[in-house]
């Protein structure tokens, strides 16, 4: 059994030919499927041996008359329909670089019945957790002193309390990367593909060491000497500061940096 029958065969059992019903005479959510699979086909680039990448973000745009109709079932159409570009993908050995997304707009330039596909290769991005140490192995046994005497606590000073409240409302900067949040909680932030890095970008453009930011008075953005380079706001840097609202392009990634105001 095809693809495209599978995915037919779910919708009969999820909705029991409410599908049907509703696209008699309009956009077919078959021909949506359809189209899917000839974007992936057309789009599939050969970046690597035995590495062929695909869009993993799909726009379909439909005409207000067929996006109305289609807007009961959005939710279930737009999951059913990521399930067929992941077994398309899985039949024809594709790679995706991150998690499968098919969303819906309305284009009022479209006449009802017809459909247009637009597509993305959208990386994830994602937090590398630090290595925890190993535990020692355990030694002979060192005979245990007698505990020493509580210490007093000392009163705490007016100016002690002020400074840890200062430091509990300090502001922490952070990566915007595909409406997901990365706190930047470390003086300095390694990005990269490989696996000794701080922030992971699945991107077949980025070096595995690509750059770095460095807080301090002013944050900075450093490139480690990365193969297609580091943009800023759309020009090429080697080292630079960085501002609220500052564009950081690795590869076909695009990160934001935010730093709140205090």
């Amino acid at each position: 059994m095809g693809v495209l029958q599978r995915f037919e065969r779910r919708l009969e059992g999820l909705v029991s030919g409410a599908f049907a019903k509703a696209f008699k005479a309009d956009v077919q959510p078959v021909e949506i499927a359809s189209a899917l699979q000839r974007e992936l086909d057309d789009r599939a680039a050969i970046v690597g041996k035995n590495n062929t990448l695909v869009p993993n973000h799909f726009v379909v745009e439909l005409s207000r008359h067929d996006y109305d109709r289609l807007s009961v079932y959005a939710r279930t159409l737009s999951e059913e329909l990521a399930e067929v570009v992941r077994d398309h993908s899985a039949e024809q050995n594709y790679q995706l670089r991150g998690e499968v997304q098919v969303i819906f707009e309305e284009d009022l330039d479209l006449d009802i019945g017809v459909h247009r596909v637009r597509s993305s290769v959208v990386a994830s991005v994602k937090a590398v957790p630090p290595l925890q140490s190993q535990p020692r192995p355990a030694g002979p046994a060192v005979p245990t002193r007698a505990p020493a005497p509580a210490a007093v606590p000392r009163p705490v000073h007016h100016a002690a309390k002020t400074e840890k409240i200062a430091l509990a409302r300090a502001v922490v900067p952070y990566l915007e990367v595909n409406g997901e949040r990365h706190p930047l909680t470390r003086p300095v932030t390694v990005l990269g593909r490989g696996t000794q890095v701080d922030l992971r970008v699945d991107d077949a453009g980025v070096s595995r060491r690509h750059a770095e930011i460095q807080l301090g008075d002013a944050p900075m953005l450093v490139d480690l000497g990365s193969t297609n380079g580091t943009l800023l706001n759309g020009d090429p840097v080697g080292r630079a500061e960085l501002v609220d609202g500052a564009r950081i392009g690795l590869g076909d990634t695009v990160l934001v940096f935010r730093l709140p105001a205090g």
